[in-house]
């Protein structure tokens, strides 16, 4: 790779970057291929990107980004998962993988602009995902209305019930007769 395509490269991952949410810096030293392919399929299914870039790219690419500070001092291979949508998703998805492949390390994360610990990372991964957050905050929102429909549908119910059971037992007579 010239140095054009190197400066190339840091430029677009630096782009990606600064619309990333989350990024999690890994070792992967000892992941077969097909280890590591399994990884990438998950992580692409979650609308997250996954890459092995040298450190010195990434160091490169990180400056003027939130990441800078902990793209800086990078030993050994590093892969770099970053997305611009869901922390939690792709939270998820590494602490499970890392779990099952012990030979996948994490190194630093940045998620929504601070910096975590992996102990940070496994609390993130514990989380509902978003759509489960908004489903819950819909059912917060939508239960009172519900409730009071349903307290004044019974009053109908019940007083349509004992009109009912007048009729059955004769309660009414009628005027004039």
């Amino acid at each position: 790779m010239n140095r054009d395509d190197k400066k190339k490269k840091a430029e677009a991952l630096h782009e990606e970057l600064k619309k990333a949410r989350t990024v999690v810096m890994s070792g992967f030293e000892g992941l077969t291929v097909a280890q590591d392919t399994v990884l990438r399929r998950q992580i692409a299914q979650a609308g997250a990107r996954y890459e092995v870039v040298k450190n010195s790219l990434i160091e490169r690419a990180a400056k003027d980004t939130g990441i800078e500070s902990s793209a800086q001092k990078l030993r050994g291979t590093t892969s770099l998962a970053y997305t611009a949508t869901d922390p939690v998703a792709l939270a998820k998805i590494l602490v499970d993988y890392a779990k099952e492949n012990p030979a996948l390390v994490f190194k630093t994360g940045v998620v929504e602009g601070r910096v975590v610990s992996m102990a940070e990372l496994e609390s993130i991964a514990n989380l509902p995902s978003r759509e489960e957050l908004f489903a819950k905050a819909l059912f917060v929102i939508k239960s009172p209305g519900q409730q009071l429909a349903v307290a004044i549908s019974a009053v109908a119910r019940d007083l349509a019930r004992v009109i009912q059971q007048g009729v059955k037992e004769n309660k009414f007579k009628a005027s004039g007769s």
